[in-house]
């Protein structure tokens, strides 16, 4: 232990002879490591950022889609999909916990000179529970408006606030919908960006009954939304829709799907694997700064033993071993970059709130990354401050005492 504190204090010493010199080294260190932690906190935040819109999504989602896709990524447009066979889905696949049909398009809305274009969609009661949203005001839609084709809307809180002044509760107004009027009886709650980044507030909800015979005036729905019973069930409800609808149109072997599948927790999972790739690359990108740091390291190491020649030369005739020498000279390298890394933690803490700020994700910087941090500092120390330790733990004690 004394030798190791007589260490420690003769390499504190020796960096406080020269504190420029050691300052701008540890700059080197400091901005790899920060760099490192940035983006490294950087891609945790945005991995964070994917579950918590992925949980705004809904309960185990999934989305049945009218048409196949798996032709050179081209739609059929064949609307095959019927309520029939959103009944025949909550009897028949036990994988499913709820289905709500959708007949969706795009409609330009309206109320007392304010007008925007929106997205409308025609769903039933069951829909709000597989999209887990809360009603803000008024109420969701219920099976007697289902059943008697009503001509009321639940808005989503972006058109709310498009058609409607702060002072003007929409509950109760009458919109129009294509030049048709709409009784306001609901107000979603605020969901915000949706997975993609898209606005998930920017809707109409109205009745799918509505939509297909009063509105779009089609046979069939366009889509099917479905929670699954559970997370580890989804890839189960998957296989049990598509052998259900395959029979129920009659599809042969060599026919090829009439429906596509959306799963959204692959498409939270291949957002999620592209933003590690390129916090990877990224972080490939930090690694030079580390190493043009590690090599400014050895080059300022490599001069201070040229410098301190003759100290080292008395110490090894008054009986210091080399392997002693080789000690305090890479410990006095590591307490170099360990400084530095220090620096860099706070720079990269600093540039992770910041950029995490600018770009509304979470800002997430776990104790791991930063002993990543400081370890990828002492390890940068170690190796490039070898080869000066071994250069003077190799000296002759002769020749060392005659250097000028």
């Amino acid at each position: 232990m004394s030798s190791f504190l007589f260490i420690a204090r003769t390499a504190w010493r020796a960096l406080g002879r020269h504190p420029l010199r050691a300052g701008l080294t540890m700059v080197g260190i400091a901005v790899g490591i920060g760099a490192v932690i940035a983006l490294v906190s950087l891609g945790d935040g945005a991995k964070q950022m994917v579950i918590e819109r992925l949980a705004t999504m809904g309960d185990n989602l999934l989305q049945v889609e009218a048409g196949n896709r798996s032709f050179r990524g081209a739609s059929t447009q064949v609307l095959t999909l019927s309520y029939d066979d959103v009944l025949a889905m909550r009897k028949e696949c036990s994988a499913i916990a709820l289905a709500s049909p959708q007949v969706d398009y795009r409609s330009q809305v309206a109320f007392e000179g304010r007008n925007w274009n929106t997205r409308i969609q025609g769903v039933d009661p069951d829909y709000q529970q597989i999209r887990r949203w809360a009603v803000a005001e008024g109420e969701f839609l219920s099976s007697g408006m289902i059943n008697s084709a009503a001509k009321v809307a639940v808005l989503g809180s972006s058109v709310a606030k498009q058609l409607f002044s702060t002072a003007t509760n929409p509950v109760g107004q009458t919109i129009r919908v294509s030049n048709t009027p709409f009784r306001v009886v609901g107000i979603m709650a605020t969901k915000g960006a949706g997975v993609n980044g898209e606005d998930l507030d920017d809707f109409v909800v109205i009745p799918w009954t509505t939509a297909q015979r009063r509105m779009v005036q089609i046979k069939n729905l366009r889509d099917v939304w479905i929670s699954a019973a559970s997370a580890d069930s989804i890839g189960e409800a998957k296989r049990q829709i598509t052998a259900l609808l395959r029979h129920r149109h009659h599809l042969t072997d060599d026919q090829p799907d009439d429906h596509n599948i959306k799963d959204f927790k692959e498409i939270a999972d291949q957002i999620d694997e592209t933003n590690q790739i390129m916090t990877l690359f990224l972080a490939a990108v930090a690694s030079i700064a580390l190493l043009v740091g590690g090599i400014n390291t050895m080059t300022i190491m490599l001069v201070s033993v040229t410098e301190r020649t003759r100290e080292i030369g008395v110490r090894l005739a008054v009986g210091a071993r080399g392997r002693e020498v080789r000690q305090q000279f890479i410990f006095e390298a590591i307490l170099l970059t360990l400084l530095g890394g220090v620096g860099g933690v706070a720079i990269g803490v600093g540039a992770a709130h910041l950029t995490a700020r600018a770009l509304d994700w979470p800002r997430v910087i776990s104790p791991a990354t930063i002993l990543l941090g400081l370890g990828i500092s002492t390890f940068v120390g170690l190796v490039f401050g070898y080869y000066p330790a071994f250069h003077a733990s190799r000296l002759d004690p002769i020749e060392a005492l005659r250097y000028e």
